[in-house]
């Protein structure tokens, strides 16, 4: 079944420029596109600003800066011109100030700067060695909160800087363990704590709230913008997220409460064994909202609106019937209901969640996100994106979700670039259970004729593909080479219900290996697509569908596998593997078995197509040896290869001369294997299993 077909968005369809006069979409003119952040919006409603990032690939960096917007869209302006870079925006209460973090000339590490927005020069509020993130304002305008990493068994900063100091300048080099995490993405974790502070905002010294209480924010989690704490309205009261398992291989994160000046935190939600987080409180003070899941050990699983009554204590499940997950969320100023931003089957609609009803959806394409809401006028803002409109500031309406657009910084580059169209499809996957598909379209498609067909396999594997601007993989630069490429939302994806999420454990290879081969198949069914001249490419949980795909029957005639899981017993070096994992240990007699099966390396013996290897050496998610494994296992076996390595990059690839160099890579090695460009132009190997087959094995 075939849904719509999407233009190259309205914003696009206003430019009369034809396609023979406009630019390819290449990597270098995605890296040209202004990348606009969460916005943070104005009491009154009238003003919005949000940090914006213009990279520079020659210089191979990017700068962030402050930009302003009026939400009657007269007014676009950069607010910020500092050399340093900006982020995360807060305006203050009283819609006077917007606190931010930089880290501008003699600071050590970002600092808290507030800048007056009727004018004037941004003013540093801290001085902390350790460094600031996350900033929350007071109701009072008077004062911010803010998280820090810090060693507990020092009192001053004075203290925390000796230290520092003493580390890095000592001999012995060595670093020691007790517990998990050993690192995190990219970066090793040290001893320190993550803990809420408070500052005024005339300076002074910070207090740390949140020391005595003897818990510390998640070690791991400091990049979760605005999931970890909140402070209540009448700023009495903080809520925050803490691991209240003593076990050092165990994770249950709970919200706890504490009065400001107290060390004794309330557990809110002791009685659930799995995660809860992103505690929120309502504007007029009476809730407490939080997102709880179910089960222990399953990231995926659907994260249900709770709320507490704080005059009462008592608890209620909002989303209980609702198979989604509540994320992206804001208050509307009458406490009545929220605002969320939902992982909706294939798209990031925007939702109202009533306290007493249903949820109702308000948009319905593209995908809208990073919402924020004016509390007395209830004007709301986002981020609106597809495929082919990059991250764009927009007003939405909140009753009927009807979006005006803000934003034109990209206006005049997208005026000048050639993008494609692109679908929606829905094909019949594993047990014949219907998967959703995005499929990009080259610029100047024509369905007379044959394009050679690339298939996408997404991260995860519990997340899914939704309408937008993906800026590390990106399906329009890899439609400009000529291919239409296509994203399944394969089962294990997110915002199908959360049967769908789970269907894939523990055995993760079958169903999406089943869904991969039927969204191939019905790429050979197109009269479009030429079935001779296909590849399939995935990262992280794609990576390692890739590898599974590589030891199995399949009809692509070359392969792409970045950052890839290739053996699961080597997985065990994972940042996240000091926890017991949900199904138990591979030496347990029921996972021996599942990891047999569902290992890629076990595969090996059927590997005969060429495949692109790519790593990065910074990768604490995938370790860098999973890379090297299969590189040298296909060089074993004389299957065409190559080994792209990253010293300097992690789980992804973010520096603008990387990211460069990997599309080249990626482009060469598909315009060799699939297009038959090259010295080993279409090179099959004489050995291992075939690469093509006529009917894709039955599913379970």
């Amino acid at each position: 079944m075939r849904h719509r077909l999407f233009a190259t968005a309205a914003f696009a369809l206003a430019f009369a420029a034809p396609v023979a006069a406009q630019q390819p979409f290449t990597i270098e003119r995605a890296w040209a596109i202004q990348r606009i952040g969460a916005p943070t919006i104005t009491p009154d409603g009238a003003t919005i600003i949000a940090p914006v990032t213009r990279f520079d690939v020659q210089q191979n960096k990017g700068d962030t800066d402050l930009w302003l917007w009026t939400a009657d869209g007269r007014t676009q302006r950069q607010l910020t011109r500092h050399p340093s870079s900006e982020g995360s925006p807060q305006i203050s209460p009283d819609g006077r100030h917007v606190a931010f973090v930089a880290q501008r000339d003699g600071d050590s590490a970002p600092q808290l700067y507030v800048l007056p927005l009727a004018g004037g020069e941004a003013v540093r509020v801290t001085s902390l060695s350790t460094g600031v993130a996350q900033p929350r304002w007071f109701a009072d305008g008077r004062r911010i909160a803010f998280l820090s990493r810090v060693w507990a068994d020092l009192a001053t900063d004075e203290e925390q800087a000796a230290r520092q100091k003493a580390r890095a300048e000592r001999k012995s080099s060595e670093s020691v363990w007790d517990r998990g995490p050993v690192y995190y993405w990219d970066t090793f974790v040290d001893d320190r704590q993550l803990h809420v502070f408070m500052v005024a905002i005339d300076g002074g010294t910070p207090v740390n709230l949140t020391l005595g209480t003897g818990l510390e924010l998640p070690r791991t989690a400091v990049q979760l913008e605005g999931s970890l704490y909140d402070v209540s309205p009448d700023g009495r009261e903080i809520a925050f997220v803490a691991d209240s398992d003593p076990a050092i291989n165990v994770s249950n994160l709970d919200v706890y409460t504490l009065e400001i000046g107290s060390t004794e935190a309330r557990n809110r939600t002791a009685g659930n064994p799995a995660g809860d987080g992103a505690p929120l409180y309502s504007p007029d003070g009476r809730w407490l909202a939080y997102a709880k899941q179910t089960i222990p050990g399953f990231y995926g699983d659907n994260r249900r609106l709770v709320v507490i009554d704080r005059r009462t204590g008592a608890e209620r499940v909002v989303t209980a019937d609702w198979d989604r997950s509540a994320d992206g969320l804001v208050w509307a100023q009458d406490s009545k209901r929220l605002f969320g931003a939902i992982d909706d089957a294939g798209t990031v609609r925007v939702w109202e969640i009533p306290l007493d009803g249903r949820p109702r959806r308000l948009t319905e394409s593209p995908s809208f996100g990073s919402l924020a809401l004016a509390r007395e006028r209830g004007t709301l803002v986002g981020i609106r994106q597809s495929f082919v409109e990059p991250p764009t500031l927009v007003r939405i309406d909140p009753r009927s979700g009807a979006a005006t657009k803000l934003s034109t910084i990209n206006d005049a580059l997208l005026a000048d670039t050639a993008l494609g169209s692109y679908e929606s499809v829905t094909y019949p996957g594993a047990n014949g259970q219907p998967i959703q598909m995005w499929v990009n379209y080259p610029p100047g498609f024509d369905r007379s004729k044959r394009y050679p067909f690339l298939l996408l396999l997404h991260g995860g594997p519990h997340n899914a593909i939704t309408d937008g601007m993906a800026f590390r993989w990106n399906a329009q630069v890899f439609a400009s080479w000529g291919y239409v490429v296509a994203w399944h939302n394969f089962h294990g994806s997110s915002g199908f219900g959360n049967a769908f999420t789970d269907s894939i454990n523990p055995q993760q290879d079958e169903l999406p290996y089943l869904d991969t081969i039927a969204a191939a198949e019905w790429a050979k069914a197109q009269p479009f697509i030429d079935a001779d001249r296909m590849a399939a490419a995935g990262a992280s949980y794609g990576g390692y569908l890739a590898s599974i795909v590589l030891g199995r029957p399949h009809p692509f005639r070359a392969l792409v596998a970045h950052a890839k899981v290739y053996n699961w017993y080597t997985q065990v070096g994972a940042d996240y593997s000091f926890e017991i994992p949900r199904f138990g240990g591979w030496w347990t007699p029921e996972q021996r078995e599942v990891w047999k099966t569902a290992s890629p390396h076990y595969g090996a013996a059927n590997f005969a197509t060429p495949t692109l290897v790519i790593h990065g050496q910074k990768d604490y998610r995938v370790p860098v040896n999973h890379g090297i494994e299969l590189f040298q296992t296909l060089l074993q076996k004389g299957v065409p290869t190559r080994f792209v390595y990253f010293p300097d990059e992690n789980h992804w690839i973010l520096k603008p001369a990387n990211s460069v160099t990997w599309y080249r890579e990626v482009q060469d090695w598909l315009a060799r294997h699939v297009l038959g460009q090259g010295s080993e132009a279409g090179a099959r190997p004489a050995t291992g299993g075939p690469s093509v087959f006529a009917d894709p094995p039955a599913a379970k």
